[in-house]
């Protein structure tokens, strides 16, 4: 085990489910998540979530947050920008689906809606998730029956760097953590120390270590280029693969709520 400081390294929040993710010096750790972490998501005509899987292009839409709106714009035309308010909390009500679950949601608006479809070359509409909308965790991983946002099914990921360091190692081209979308990126410690721990202290701040994540093809879609290939999933599979999943990155749940800051220290407690 060694014994270097385990830091918070590197801060994520992807506010649009499935877009571009942005690096963080600090976020607000909520029940559901971070603040406005996946708190908006596309979804098509009957109401299902779309995401990179089926659409690895929407990598190419890059999100950033200001004072009161977040902007949207394609990597290749950055000034053609489209602006969300982030108060605002939608109007005409939708019933959503992300994966088996079903909920309420709001409909934010037609003008971003075509500007979304435009971009996609698809009909698309914008949802924002409503505070009253709750959304329970699968209660197999749940500790205090919590909810979460539009994520694929846990509030939190976390990653030790020295874990893609490893996978890197095997690989002919190294990739970069955002091919993961972890929420908090950690440094220090053992390539894959976080499968060992159950409960985690970051900063003031609680944590349950709730299952390992298990990966999609999603990881395969380069961020900067919306490209497809085969890696990671063919190198982990290797030896990350455990009864046909293929594993990498904790899921977790909050047990406080407060704030975190890169240069934080983890504690397994």
């Amino acid at each position: 085990m060694s014994d270097s400081p385990l830091l918070i390294q590197d801060l994520y929040i992807y506010p649009i489910k499935s877009l571009g993710g942005i690096r963080v010096t600090e976020a607000k750790v909520e029940e559901r998540g971070f603040e406005l972490d996946r708190r908006w998501m596309l979804i098509d005509e009957s109401g299902k979530f779309i995401s990179q899987r089926a659409f690895p292009l929407m990598a190419m839409l890059h999100v950033e947050i200001g004072a009161d709106s977040l902007s949207v714009y394609h990597i290749s035309k950055p000034a053609e920008l489209i602006q969300i308010p982030i108060e605002d909390e939608g109007h005409e009500i939708s019933e959503v689906k992300v994966w088996d679950d079903k909920m309420p949601a709001r409909l934010v608006s037609t003008e971003i809606d075509d500007w979304f479809s435009a971009i996609l070359n698809m009909n698309v509409r914008l949802v924002k998730m409503p505070l009253s909308t709750e959304r329970k965790v699968d209660p197999k991983y749940a500790v205090n029956g919590e909810s979460l946002s539009f994520a694929d099914g846990m509030p939190y990921l976390l990653i030790g760097q020295k874990s893609l360091s490893d996978l890197n190692t095997r690989l002919e081209d190294p990739l970069p953590m955002n091919r993961f979308r972890p929420n908090i990126v950690f440094s220090g410690g053992e390539a894959f120390v976080e499968d060992s721990w159950k409960k985690i202290q970051i900063g003031e701040l609680d944590f349950q270590v709730v299952k390992p994540c298990a990966r999609c093809v999603m990881t395969t879609v380069d961020q900067d280029t919306g490209f497809k290939g085969t890696e990671p999933l063919k190198t982990l599979a290797t030896y990350r693969q455990v009864d046909k999943k293929i594993l990498f990155g904790q899921n977790m749940v909050a047990l406080s709520t407060g704030v975190l800051k890169v240069g934080d220290e983890l504690k397994p407690i």
